[in-house]
């Protein structure tokens, strides 16, 4: 999977060139001179894998309880140069973990709650791995941690939302990025045996800040004193036992000799409450068909082409062919390939590749092509079923797929043309860009455009199922408070709106004609180019979130200005910096001023 070997059966020659150099220097060359192209820049990442790949988790399914175990592999790095000791993690071990727990949500329909824990004796997770983290470019240390949140966001998102709810069980120390995984869970089982702690030592010993959002964590879903989470961040040492229950770090101590049964008995309680159907058969996800050659990635609805001299990547997202099914039942029957699933699925692997192996693609051009009516039955039959434990698990799934792209730093244009069906569900996209344009009228001189003017419809799905990390939907943050903005939009629910009535109404920004369209789209894409893109990493996630604060929003919000900041710093990433001398006995000796 992380390694140019493993991907020879699927990419084309051009990219497997790009992919082997990057290997070829070895991670002798990788580490910090200061330089980020001295760093592991090109790894090829693949999220696709499944319980039968795993390296480094085992699950295991007992009636209404799952448990997930932490047993990583020393010797299966995400790539080479560090061996992962003390069930430490990597994108690798998270990639598998994010798969679990989007099957535990899909395939187990049975489980309602979910124990975390480590396979290894007295060791529970020592967090991400240092070696790995030093030795990677600035790019993926910042990716990385955004992949690692929104998987724990997944978990917390379960345990809201899917009546799946997540125990921890901690069996040994837990430090760094290990107790943020804890931190995550509804309920921390700590083992009572005069060893075990909980710790974030990272300002200490490695001068940057928990990077899964611990910071937060402790104080916004955990109530913790903020002089206590202080004293925590700052020692190495962790903290145990009764201190650790006190202090609200953990729910529940258990000593050793009863952990294991503690640990099902507390998970057996959650599950008692779930309200997943105990009886139901859940739905296999699939491999997704995709096909990456040099500058196009192709699934059934969504295709890429790649502009690599202008840095854009143009998508296009295709509604569906067919009319939905008339039941439930039948949405059952169609598994993973019933349409919203299946285009929930193939657009968030589509930003995990474009984020992590195309980062020079800094603008996403989205189009659609479709019928409005089809997309709109669909997203119908989506709220007349959404008591459905599937379709429940469906919308969610869409949901969590567009709060990806809102928190991608990528700017974001959506281009409605005659032929688009940017109808709810696909109609968030153009409330998410940073830019909309529609065509006003037709493309008079293209025979092969649509005779009939592009038209935009909202549906029930943009007014409260998908709501952003900030907690309300995108039509709320477009009009903060305008209400009467939002109930005009409202009343034209289910109608078709044309250039003028959606320019009107707020939901695109511009409506140039034929003769100006070309120039107009080039014009705004060149000119995108053009910027610094930490600038613009820097306006963006600052203007989308407009309204209400929520953990969710502060981790992202967070880890983009502090961890970003943070990891550019020479006192953490430097030629002496404490991510590149730790584990070797030398001190860091840092630049002492405050800026």
């Amino acid at each position: 999977m992380t390694a140019p070997s493993t991907v020879n059966a699927f990419l084309p020659a051009p990219v497997l060139i790009r992919l082997t150099k990057s290997f070829q220097n070895g991670p002798g060359d990788m580490a910090d001179s200061g330089s980020a192209a001295s760093q592991q820049t090109s790894v090829f990442v693949d999220f696709a894998t499944s319980p039968g790949q795993y390296k480094h988790w085992r699950l295991s399914i007992d009636g209404r309880v799952a448990r997930l175990s932490l047993d990583v592999r020393e010797d299966q790095p995400f790539f080479p140069g560090y061996d992962l000791k003390l069930n430490s993690y990597d994108l690798g071990v998270d990639i598998e973990l994010y798969d679990a727990v989007q099957r535990l949500r899909f395939e187990h329909p049975e489980v309602g709650a979910v124990v975390i824990t480590s396979a290894k004796d007295r060791v529970f997770c020592a967090g991400a791995n240092i070696k790995m983290l030093g030795q990677s470019a600035h790019g993926f240390k910042v990716n990385f941690c955004k992949f690692t949140n929104e998987t724990r966001n997944s978990m917390e998102d379960a345990s809201a939302y899917s009546g799946q709810t997540y125990i921890c069980a901690i069996n040994g120390p837990a430090a760094g990025g290990g107790y943020e995984l804890a931190l995550a869970c509804d309920h921390i089982l700590l083992i009572d045996d005069g060893s075990s702690t909980v710790s974030l030592p990272e300002l200490p010993l490695l001068a940057v800040l928990p990077g899964t959002g611990g910071l937060t964590r402790l104080v916004d879903k955990r109530n913790v004193r903020h002089d206590h989470a202080d004293f925590l961040c700052t020692t190495s040492e962790g903290i145990r036992g009764s201190r650790a229950l006190e202090w609200r770090l953990v729910d529940q101590l258990s000593p050793r000799s009863t952990f294991d049964q503690a640990a099902t008995e507390t998970a057996m309680k959650k599950a008692e409450k779930s309200d997943r159907p105990e009886t139901a058969h859940g739905i296999e996800l699939t491999p997704l068909n995709r096909q990456i050659d040099a500058d196009r990635v192709t699934y059934e609805h969504v295709k890429i082409e790649l502009d690599r001299e202008l840095g854009v990547a143009h998508i296009l997202i295709e509604g569906p062919s067919e009319p939905p099914p008339s039941t439930d039942e039948d949405i059952h029957d169609a598994g993973d390939k019933f349409w919203p699933l299946a285009v929930a699925r193939q657009l968030d692997d589509a930003i995990l590749h474009l984020r992590l192996n195309e980062s020079e693609a800094g603008t996403w051009v989205f189009r659609t092509r479709g019928d409005n009516s089809q997309v709109a039955a669909y997203d119908g039959l989506l709220l007349e079923h959404s008591t459905d434990w599937l379709v429940r698990e469906i919308t969610l799934y869409l949901k969590r797929t567009l709060k990806r792209l809102d928190v991608s730093s990528r700017s974001l244009v959506t281009l409605i043309e005659p032929g688009s069906c940017f109808t709810g569900t696909l109609l968030e996209l153009a409330l998410a860009a940073d830019r909309c344009y529609m065509l006003d009228g037709e493309f008079e001189d293209d025979a092969n455009c649509p005779d009939t003017p592009a038209a935009v419809r909202p549906t029930g799905m943009n007014l409260g199922p998908l709501t952003m990390v900030n907690g309300i939907t995108r039509l709320e943050g477009r009009f903060l408070g305008q209400p009467e903005a939002i109930d005009a939009i409202r009343k034209e629910s289910g109608n078709d709106l044309e250039a003028e009535a959606a320019l009107t109404l707020g939901l695109v920004t511009f409506i140039p004609d034929d003769i100006d369209w070309e120039d107009e789209v080039r014009l705004a894409l060149e000119e995108r180019a053009s910027f610094s893109p930490d600038a613009l990493t820097g306006m963006e996630a600052s203007l989308r979130f407009g309204g209400p604060e929520t953990m969710e929003s502060k981790i992202f919000g967070r880890l983009s200005a502090w961890q970003n900041w943070i990891f550019q710093r020479p006192n953490a990433s430097g030629d002496q910096g404490a991510l590149q001398l730790y584990g070797t006995g030398a001190k860091t000796r840092f630049d002492k001023g405050r800026v």
